[in-house]
């Protein structure tokens, strides 16, 4: 799908949070394979260190015990010391061997010095902010643009400061209050799906637009073809934010084991454990096509989603916002 928007104009990006080097390096060889435009790699910039007591672990072992009982599939418990995670950090290596023209990043912020680095070798920067104050820091970093994430948006939310609540601002109030606390280019994201959308992001200020859940659908999506026929017979209500399969909040189309979860009102472990944990059900329930056990991540136009080529799609999109434009 990434080679196949770069190579219509778009920028297609490469997801690779939390993989090892080898894998990352891997999958931008394999995407440069089929692709000689440029293509944007993103990372999840935040910490891997954050430590959890054993027995919210336990807790939520107990849990996903019986879920695995329940799908016949085994159950290797785990202690706090038997979890090794990837750190961005490890990646950038990588990403400068590899000479990757863009760089987007979200659940947190880039040091410094790696920004430096980064730009030493021609990269573009881009961001990614759920509030102004977390727009605001972005761009004293020093980065080439910023996605504003409204709360429409499906998948993870890439908040990423401490210090307050989640921020769950709709992308028409976020969209021109970054903008005008901002010095870079604003790129908009959540609840886009057409050209009467795209329009509007444009006349709040966006200099571009991203979109993630009309693609969940094409052929060249990943997804298993029960969490296309979910996206596609979704509604505007369909979705929630659930920190359930991942430990981070995220939007997706509400199932079973994001209800069995919340109603237990388990404390659920940081995202690294978390999403470690649930790996072996979120596998089964995609080879089997178990809605109820993976992860639906959608937003609040989903069922927007299109069938066909990813090519063909944007395409589209392109050719319908230049006669309104």
């Amino acid at each position: 799908m990434v080679a196949a928007i770069a190579d219509v104009g778009g920028l297609g990006s490469l997801p690779v949070g939390g993989l090892s080097p080898n894998r990352t390096a891997e999958l931008i060889r394999l995407t440069k394979d089929k692709t000689e435009q440029p293509f944007a790699v993103n990372l999840f910039t935040h910490d891997t260190t954050t430590a959890i007591a054993q027995t919210q672990l336990d807790n939520i072992q107990q849990l996903l015990r019986s879920v695995h009982q329940e799908l016949g599939i085994p159950f290797d418990p785990k202690l706090v010391s038997d979890f090794t995670f990837y750190s961005y950090k490890d990646q950038l290596e990588v990403l400068l061997a590899e000479q990757v023209r863009v760089v987007s990043f979200t659940f947190g912020l880039l040091e410094a010095h790696e920004i430096d680095r980064l730009k030493s070798q021609g990269c573009q920067l881009i961001g990614t902010a759920t509030s102004v104050r977390e727009a605001i820091l972005l761009d004293q970093l020093g980065v080439d643009a910023i996605v504003a994430q409204g709360i429409e948006a499906g998948g993870h939310r890439g908040s990423f400061l401490t210090d307050e609540a989640l921020p769950q601002v709709g992308l028409i109030a976020l969209l021109p209050q970054v903008i005008d606390a901002v010095s870079v280019p604003v790129i908009a994201a959540g609840g886009l799906f057409d050209d009467r959308t795209i329009k509007a992001a444009f006349i709040l200020g966006a200099a571009g637009v991203q979109l993630g859940s009309l693609f969940i659908a094409s052929d060249e999506s990943a997804a298993s073809e029960a969490y296309k026929e979910a996206v596609l017979s979704s509604t505007d209500t369909s979705s929630a934010l659930t920190k359930a399969f991942t430990g981070r909040w995220a939007r997706g189309i509400t199932n079973g084991f994001m209800e069995r979860v919340e109603q237990s009102g388990m404390s659920i472990p940081y995202y690294t454990y978390q999403n470690s944990l649930t790996a072996a059900m979120r596998a089964h329930g995609q080879e089997h096509n178990l809605v109820d056990f993976i992860s639906l991540w959608a937003g609040q136009s989903a069922c927007r989603s299109q069938r066909g080529k990813a090519s063909d799609i944007f395409l589209s999109l392109v050719s319908t916002l230049k006669e309104v434009l």
